[in-house]
């Protein structure tokens, strides 16, 4: 059910969702560099179980999960580990998802593709119904603190071609969402949100 013979396109602006056996490796690309891939993994039979960043940042213990590091589930069980990372390792566990009333506050008054839709989209297509948006694992995104507790968005450091391979520790449905601000310079010097790919195989 997981494999898949060769790379799945995550649309520039939109989603994509793909089963995934426990055990099974997803290597996240980021084709071009410098575009942000929102992140989420579900329990494949139960979606009010999903990987939750508040969870994991207190189990783990870090602002920014590393090689080795395991993510976990809203019910504290363990849904994802890291086990390669070839981008610049700088990824985001702090903000939600963009949606419609994000880009409000930023001044768009007409719609505008946003990462919770993407995912209520991609989910669609396998016939789930999520029953929320969880905050999302931010893959390759650029938040850099400060001692005083400020954050910042800043462009990706991620280069064209790094790619970050996590192991499914369930039977689990993984989403992704590339990201479509363009208001902020979350998608760095791109100019525009641009596709990422995936793929999904039982060997590392």
């Amino acid at each position: 059910m997981s494999n898949l013979s060769g790379l799945v396109e995550i649309p520039a602006r939109g989603g994509k969702a793909h089963f995934v056996d426990a055990g099974s490796f997803i290597k996240v690309i980021n084709t071009h560099g410098e575009q942000v891939v929102d992140t989420w993994a579900f329990d494949a039979g139960d979606a009010s179980e999903f990987m939750s960043m508040e969870a994991t940042r207190a189990t783990i213990l870090k602002l920014r999960p590393g090689v080795g590091d395991t993510l976990y589930s809203n019910n504290r069980r363990a849904i994802l580990t890291v086990t390669e990372d070839t981008s610049s390792g700088i990824h985001d566990t702090l903000m939600a998802a963009c949606d419609r009333y994000r880009y409000g506050l930023l001044g768009c008054t007409e719609y505008h593709d946003n990462c919770t839709d993407n995912l209520a989209a991609a989910m669609a297509e396998l016939d789930i119904t999520v029953p929320c948006t969880p905050s999302p694992l931010n893959l390759f995104m650029n938040i850099p603190w400060d001692s005083e507790g400020g954050l910042a968005f800043e462009a990706p450091l991620s280069k064209p071609g790094g790619y970050v391979t996590l192991r499914a520790e369930m039977d689990l449905v993984v989403a992704f969402s590339a990201c479509p601000q363009d208001l902020l310079p979350v998608n760095g010097s791109l100019g525009k949100p641009v596709e990422a790919h995936f793929e999904i195989h039982s060997q590392s």
